[in-house]
């Protein structure tokens, strides 16, 4: 079989994407911060070379996905970006280079959000990222340190677009919209309304990882994503048809972002380049599995 290490696999796509390799025939590890009774997941921090070290040099995975960092831009710690999801992605490149190993495929998942706002609708990976917060900053600046990994190991950097599903936090946008519709709320305060945006769903983005994993391509940045562009107010639509009754969405101005795009979407002509055309459930479909869950 062949072996997996997913960095961060306590994660919401560490969770799914174990399931999904270990049904695609892969023999599947993980790290995560804590204790674990999984005697195939052990205890890391990413920002302790030791404990990086004692894992790689004894599990020598032939391949290696990255996920572990801190993702929600609001966490209140500047500094603690930059500490996990910049030091802490480079201990790992660090680490394989000092005991001279070199898996099949590294894949590093980095964000969409080191795009920042640049004045277009599609956005694809020729742009200049022009983060606007820590996060997306500490995400392109890893971005940019591993490149010069590329020449001694078989890296993919990933811009996953949003993506949802079963278990995600509720301070993500689709599930707090699905559990107003869950406790039966009668409002709903929310931003920009016209807006439009990805939200693909976790077993797309589960499926891509693993043809990036299989496929001969390294050294290249690529998004993940499908160019499905969804209205907010088409999400408020469906949920109301799904839980049959209808919400009141008010307009909350804290929430309204000032020169907000009204569509923005991901290019998938590199990825699908990569991997072929990938499909996925409709969006109504990944509401009802959240909302049914």
């Amino acid at each position: 079989m062949k072996k997996v290490l997913i960095i961060g696999i306590d994660s919401f796509t560490g969770r799914y994407l174990a399931t999904y390799l270990k049904n695609s025939n892969f023999d599947v590890y993980g790290t995560s911060l804590f204790e674990n009774r999984d005697k195939k997941v052990y205890k890391c921090d990413i920002t302790n070379k030791n404990d990086i070290f004692n894992i790689l040099n004894k599990l020598k995975p032939k391949y290696i996905i990255h996920l572990s960092g801190i993702s929600f831009a609001a966490h209140g710690v500047n500094e603690d970006f930059y500490k996990v999801n910049t030091i802490g992605s480079l201990n790992i490149l660090d680490t394989l280079v000092e005991i001279s190993y070199k898996p099949k495929k590294i894949i590093l998942a980095s964000s969409a959000t080191v795009y920042g706002n640049q004045g277009v609708e599609v956005l694809d990976e020729f742009l200049c990222p022009k983060p606007t917060n820590h996060y997306g900053a500490s995400k392109y600046t890893m971005e940019a340190l591993a490149r010069n990994y590329f020449d001694k190991l078989p890296i993919i950097i990933t811009r996953p677009f949003n993506y949802t599903g079963v278990g995600q936090a509720e301070h993500f946008l689709v599930p707090k919209i699905v559990s107003h519709f869950k406790q039966d709320k009668k409002t709903i305060q929310l931003g920009n309304l016209d807006v439009i945006r990805e939200f693909n769903d976790i077993s797309f983005v589960c499926e891509v990882y693993k043809k990036l994993l299989e496929c001969n391509t390294v050294s290249e940045v690529v998004n993940i994503c499908s160019s499905r562009g969804i209205k907010l107010l088409d999400i408020i639509s469906m949920m109301n048809n799904i839980a049959r009754y209808e919400i009141d969405v008010e307009v909350n101005p804290d929430f309204v972002r000032k020169d907000e795009i009204k569509k923005l979407i991901g290019s998938n002509k590199k990825l699908f380049s990569l991997i072929g055309k990938t499909e996925q459930v409709s969006f109504e479909d990944t509401l009802r599995k959240i909302f049914e869950a």
